[in-house]
């Protein structure tokens, strides 16, 4: 025990004593966690909207001002022919181009179905079809409106409630988000350097000769790995809730307790990397070819939902899947023991698989 202390202060003090590891360990997490809260966004806002109006009549007007109020438009760009309408999108100047043709107040007048042409800039199809909807949603609103005049009788109508976001404030899913992500970084770089390290700067076979065995060199390159990593995360969700005000409806200590799982679970991956590695280099390289298939298929950006069947299957064995479901709902949906025990036992199998590898891997590499 006494080796195996002295082994962990010693990785700790490697880290701690050198400035760039420093910088490492503090500024790009508190960076990455500013720029990608503010950042890191589905919301569409600040759209210019093109209109060709050959009605030039009551209703078309009403309902350009209708679109031209809307929050997420910023400007509304009159043009007076298609080729103009199709250069401004080519331009990518509007994000859509509306045309109503040249019956819509008549048709409107009359009680019957009138019609406008949408047209989306299909280079930017998520933003397109997001402004579409509320463009939909607009129409919609006007044409209840319309009909309630004509009858005297309101017409039915859904009353949407979000339920754990009411507003819809993106910033709540992507805040709890990141600390998983960041910490799962932080924790592959901080195992995937560290025997690489010892392999270039020349202190390896040092480390051999040492009385610690393999086994206990192990353990003290994993414990700073989980402290350093165990640390972010508590940072991104203390930043969470005290900075960025996201309600915390869950359970603090289980969140904890299953955070250290997800970081056991990445360090037997960094210290595979680690072992195959000859130089510190080659170890951040390694890193970013495992980060990257983690995060994609762990839906932080897309959902796992609309993936293929047997990516699907193939996500379950990232810890950081199941880790976003645990933190997400922990923040805003109290998730219960139960279900989070329905996560987390996936990455307690995660863990004992990669530790145990990486320990046979890097035991290997040792002798």
């Amino acid at each position: 025990m006494h080796s195996l202390a002295n082994l962990i202060v010693k990785e700790l003090r490697s880290y701690l004593r050198d400035p760039r590891t420093r910088a490492i360990l503090v500024g790009p997490p508190l960076l990455q966690l500013f720029v990608f809260s503010f950042a890191a966004t589905l919301e569409v806002r600040n759209v210019d909207i093109a209109v060709l109006d050959d009605d030039a009549g009551r209703w078309s007007h009403e309902l350009v001002a209708r679109i031209a109020a809307a929050d997420l438009v910023d400007d509304v760009k009159t043009v007076v022919s298609t080729e103009q309408l199709r250069a401004l999108i080519d331009r990518r100047e509007v994000l859509l181009g509306v045309r109503f043709p040249s019956d819509f107040s008549r048709a409107v007048e009359a009680g019957e179905g009138a019609t406008a042409q949408v047209l989306i800039d299909g280079r930017r199809a998520n933003a397109g079809q997001v402004a579409f909807s509320y463009l939909n949603s607009i129409a919609g609103g006007f044409g209840a409106e319309l009909a309630q005049q004509a009858t005297g009788q309101t017409a039915p109508a859904a009353a949407v409630r979000h339920w754990f976001n009411p507003n819809l404030e993106y910033r709540w899913f992507i805040v709890p988000s990141l600390s998983g992500m960041l910490s799962m970084m932080l924790a592959l770089l901080v195992t995937a350097l560290s025997i690489a390290r010892e392999r270039e700067l020349g202190t390896f076979d040092q480390l051999l000769v040492t009385p610690a065995g393999p086994l206990e060199i192990i353990i003290g390159k994993t414990v700073p790995a989980l402290v350093i990593g165990a640390l972010v995360g508590s940072i991104m969700v203390a930043a969470g809730i005290l900075f960025f005000r996201i309600p915390f409806t869950g359970s603090l200590a289980l969140l904890m307790g299953c955070m250290l799982l997800f970081i056991l679970s990445v360090v037997g991956l960094g210290l595979t990397i680690s072992s195959f590695c000859k130089t510190q280099q080659q170890a951040i390289l390694g890193v970013f070819a495992v980060t990257v298939p983690i995060v994609l298929i762990s839906g932080f950006a897309t959902p796992v939902e609309n993936m293929p069947a047997w990516l699907q299957v193939v996500s379950e064995a990232s810890p950081l899947k199941h880790f976003l479901l645990i933190v997400q709902g922990s923040f805003l949906k109290a998730l219960p023991a139960a279900e989070v025990a329905s996560h987390a036992w996936p990455l307690a199998v995660i863990a004992t698989v990669t530790l145990v590898a990486a320990t046979l891997v890097v035991k290997g590499r040792l002798q």
